[in-house]
């Protein structure tokens, strides 16, 4: 049985808090390109928290600009961080697969900036989700 909405959130956003933690790892240790990879997931399941916690019933794919735009129907503050976390899905795909980078693989591809940059804005999208869902529980207890 799900939990309420605002538990089933806090589940969504824990797991996100723990792959942000596998992403610094990573960035720090010479994996950038499933640092990068594992940014975008975090940004994505942070964002399902988010959707989750406001009642959603089925959160449904892996576009982060999507997600925040779902977002920003419920809580406008979203709305100015698309274009800024849109970003992240650019390392949904290629930084899996060789046949998306011409020429090259994207364990040569990627850098310990790029996985920084990229785990930064995730652990932004993290703070941003867990304050949202914070003010929703404070407001309904």
């Amino acid at each position: 049985m799900r939990k309420n909405p605002i538990e089933e959130g806090k589940r969504w956003l824990e797991q996100a808090s723990e792959d942000l933690k596998w992403s610094r790892d990573l960035a720090e240790r010479g994996g950038y390109h499933i640092s990068c990879f594992l940014a975008q997931q975090v940004g994505e399941k942070a964002l399902k928290a988010f959707l989750y916690a406001k009642g959603e019933e089925l959160v449904i794919g892996h576009s982060v600009e999507r997600l925040c735009a779902s977002a920003a129907e419920f809580d406008k503050e979203f709305t100015e961080k698309i274009k800024t976390w849109a970003i992240l899905d650019g390392y949904y795909v290629t930084t899996r697969y060789p046949n998306s980078l011409p020429d090259s693989i994207p364990a040569r591809v990627y850098t310990s900036q790029a996985a920084t940059q990229a785990a930064n804005m995730a652990e932004d999208i993290v703070k941003f989700v867990n304050h949202k869902i914070s003010k929703s529980q404070s407001e309904s207890e």
